[in-house]
Parts: structure tokens; C-alpha cells; sequence
């Protein structure tokens, strides 16, 4: 079989919601291509957003109701996707929602039951794609790379920017990917607390004046020097971003600042990287005033693409990943994540029988 109707779903560290797209792919001469069905953006209720940016201190109770409520939540809005949009998928790829990522200490949990999603559903579900490479002593991220590299090679680079900001290059026979900076997951509540879900194109920030000691501060972080490979985590932010934040800092100033820190550490990363061009993806591109930031920092092309690709490539190569694994091939790569070996990863319940 070289053809597959498959359903991807993701759920970012920036907690806007849910996007889910179905996609045909296809395997001609060794060669990938895919084709868009169907997509659609779900945005989290207040209720959820609240509950998912509590989770880590939440009772072990707590924590394992929110995982299976999580997965009958998603099975859900899935079910109203498929009916609405008249489909029928080989395979669902779910990423779940991130609560703990510290591989370093030997694990990564996204929440999300998925027997709960395959029994709902009536299809076959591959999930937790993460916790083998993990196993393998690898970061289990970034997941994204393998489809970067088979579905999006034309271009030098790979570039999303969401929680966090995250690249893959694909200069060569030799393939880098790691996540560059936060983003959104600190962005975001910052634009909240003003009475803004985000900072819509940039428009707070450009209003502000940085603080040039809290961006000496930031720059100077040791991850940004650190030897690859690496990957951020909400853990990370916690115990090392944010207490950096000076208390008599204006939020308007604050965003700025963090504009002007992130611009230059995507810069940064693609001067280095001796790339030619980066596409970029993920809601941070909507960010007209950092993009504009980086393209002063840089002299890399930077490529945007339409706004389906904008908001549903991570999601897109869950689906390609879940295929992957229904066909027993690799689909996390040791190279990037630092682990023992490649994996054949996603756990699969098939909800069909």
C-alpha cells in the first residue's frame, strides 16, 4: 500500500487549542507527497486552558481523570471533524498535550488516553510517540524532522514558531534540529494579563522600549551555548526564564524585550547555520513585528507559506508520523534526539475491532 488517508492532531505548549487536518499521502518512486483534505483550528474553553496550565501540580488523581477526560475531549472534536467533513482515515496521529518533558531525567508525558480516542472513534489511533526515544536515552524531541525531511526537503530550512520556537536543517546529507527559544508559552500570558488572548501582530510590543539588562540576562542563558542535542520544556522556562523577569518591568516593555531576545536567537541560529532559505510555520509567524526583526538580523530567505501550512504542518507530519508507523518504518531519528538508535515509534490501539 503506498496511499493513505491519514488524520493528525496536535496540541501546543502555547494552549490556544487543538488543530487537526486530514491528509492523503502518497509514496511515488521513493518520493513522498501529500495533498490536504480537510483542516480545522479547535480553540480550548476557558475551563480547559485552565485545567491543562495547572496539571503539573495537580494530585495524582487529578492527573489521571484529566487524562482520560483529555482523550475523550479529543475523541470528541475528532468525531465532530470526521462527520463534518464526510471522512474515513487509515490512521490517526495524536500528539497529545505535553505536561512534563525533562528527558535528562529520563522522562516526557503527554496526556491524552488513546483507547479512549481509538474506542470512541472506531479507527486506529498511534500515540505517545515521544516515550521510546526517551527509553533510548534520546530527548524524544523534536518529532518533526522525519517529515521535514521527506515532505518539506526543497527548502534549506524548517522553522516553527509556537511555544516554542523550533528548527530543522536540512542542509547536506547531515540533518540538525533542536528548539531554538521560548515563544508563545511566554508571549501569550503576558498579552493575557493586558486582556489579549496574544499580541496580535506584534502591535504590544512594538509600542515598548526594551530593557537592555534583562535582555543581557536572557541572551546569556546557558541552553542557547549548549551542545546539541536539546530540547526546552515548560519545566525550563519555569526554573530558568521567567524568574529573570525584573518585577518593576511594564508588561508592554516586557513583551518587547522578549521580541527582541527571541529575534535575535532565530538569527542568530540561521546566519550560523549557513542556510539559504527557512520556511516558517506555526502562530508566531502571524507576528508581523518579530518577523520583521529577524529579517533585519538576517540575510536568510525567509519563506511563508499559505496560512493551511501556517497552522497545520506540525499536525501534518503527525499524520505522516502515525503512517509511518503503520508501516513499521523509522520515524524518530537518533541523529536528532541523541538517543541509542532510530525508532519505530507511537503506540498503536486499534479501536476498529
Amino acid at each position: 500500500m503506498n496511499s493513505y488517508n491519514a488524520i493528525g492532531i496536535m496540541s501546543g505548549t502555547s494552549l490556544d487549542g487543538i488543530d487537526l487536518v486530514e491528509v492523503l499521502f502518497e509514496e511515488i518512486n521513493g518520493q513522498w507527497k501529500y495533498t490536504i483534505a480537510a483542516s480545522e483550528f479547535m480553540p480550548y474553553t476557558k475551563e480547559w486552558q485552565s485545567r491543562l496550565s495547572s496539571l503539573m501540580k495537580a494530585t495524582a488523581l487529578e492527573y489521571v481523570k484529566t487524562h482520560n477526560d483529555y482523550g475523550r475531549y479529543t475523541a470528541e472534536i475528532l468525531m465532530g471533524f470526521i462527520k463534518r467533513f464526510h471522512l474515513k482515515a487509515d490512521i490517526i496521529g495524536v500528539h497529545g498535550h505535553t505536561v512534563f518533558h525533562q528527558p535528562e531525567k529520563g522522562y516526557t508525558t503527554q496526556i491524552g488516553n488513546a483507547a479512549i480516542i481509538a474506542a470512541e472513534t472506531k479507527c486506529l489511533v498511534a500515540a505517545d510517540f515521544r516515550s521510546m526515544d526517551v527509553a533510548r536515552g534520546g530527548q524524544g524531541a523534536p518529532l518533526v524532522p522525519i517529515g521535514d525531511k521527506l515532505l518539506f526537503g526543497a527548502y534549506s530550512a524548517c522553522m516553527n514558531i509556537g511555544g516554542f520556537a523550533n528548527i530543522s536543517i536540512l542542509n547536506g546529507d547531515t540533518q540538525k534540529a533542536f528548539d531554538i527559544c521560548p515563544v508563545n508559552i511566554v508571549m501569550n500570558p503576558i498579552a493575557e494579563s493586558l486582556g489579549f488572548p496574544y499580541d496580535d501582530k506584534g502591535l504590544l510590543a512594538k509600542s515598548g522600549v526594551v530593557d537592555n539588562g534583562l535582555l543581557a540576562k536572557l541572551n546569556a542563558l546557558p541552553y542557547y551555548s549548549a551542545q546539541l542535542p536539546k530540547s526546552l520544556g515548560k519545566e525550563w522556562v519555569a526554573s530558568n526564564f521567567l524568574p529573570l523577569f525584573p518585577q518593576e518591568i511594564s508588561k508592554i516593555d516586557l513583551l518587547r524585550t522578549l521580541i527582541e531576545h527571541i529575534s535575535t536567537q532565530i538569527a542568530t541560529v540561521l546566519t550560523s547555520a549557513n542556510i539559504s532559505s527557512v520556511l516558517l510555520t506555526g502562530g508566531g509567524t502571524y507576528n508581523d513585528f518579530l518577523i520583521q526583526r529577524i529579517r533585519e538580523k538576517t540575510k536568510v530567505e525567509i519563506i511563508i507559506p499559505s496560512s493551511e501550512i501556517i497552522d497545520m504542518k506540525e499536525a501534518l507530519i503527525f499524520a505522516f508520523l502515525g503512517v509511518l508507523r503503520l508501516r513499521n518504518q523509522q520515524n524518530i531519528l537518533s541523529g536528532i534526539t541523541g538517543a541509542d538508535d532510530h525508532s519505530i515509534s507511537g503506540a498503536l490501539y486499534n479501536g476498529a475491532i
